[in-house]
């Protein structure tokens, strides 16, 4: 799995980009590191990543098997990110669902730092213009 393209469509080798985060052997410098983190934890169904990069007060609000299963009913096609601060990434997630239908996951995430962490705190899903 190392010798492919990162799933964040980064440009860089998973093994060079994401993959150290996820496995825990690093952690994530910024917000939107964290956020290309977990979006190739959902293309490779990785729950445990999302659960635990996700902000321990938050966590009441999603379940893993909820996470893995979001995760599994779609084909993860492309990342796009469209606007970065220190605490929030907007972007775009591609994805084909269960019925191979085409899809767009528009989503401005916010993010927050605790005890030298990034955690992801919420989303939401304003109408662009």
């Amino acid at each position: 799995m190392s010798d492919i393209k990162c799933y964040c469509n980064s440009g860089l080798l998973f093994s060079e980009c994401c993959q150290p985060y996820i496995l825990g052997l690093k952690k994530a410098p910024t917000a939107e590191t964290l956020m290309r983190s977990r979006y190739s934890a959902y293309a490779i169904h990785d729950a445990d990543h999302l659960w635990q990069t996700t902000a321990p007060k938050e966590r009441r609000y999603h379940s893993k098997p909820d996470m893995l299963q979001w995760a599994k009913s779609n084909q993860w096609i492309k990342l796009e990110i469209i606007k970065v601060t220190d605490f929030t990434v907007e972007f775009k997630a591609y994805y084909l669902d269960y019925r191979l239908k085409a899809q767009v996951h528009h989503e401005k995430s916010f993010f927050m730092m605790e005890n030298d962490n990034w955690y992801y705190k919420k989303g939401v899903y304003p109408e662009y213009k």
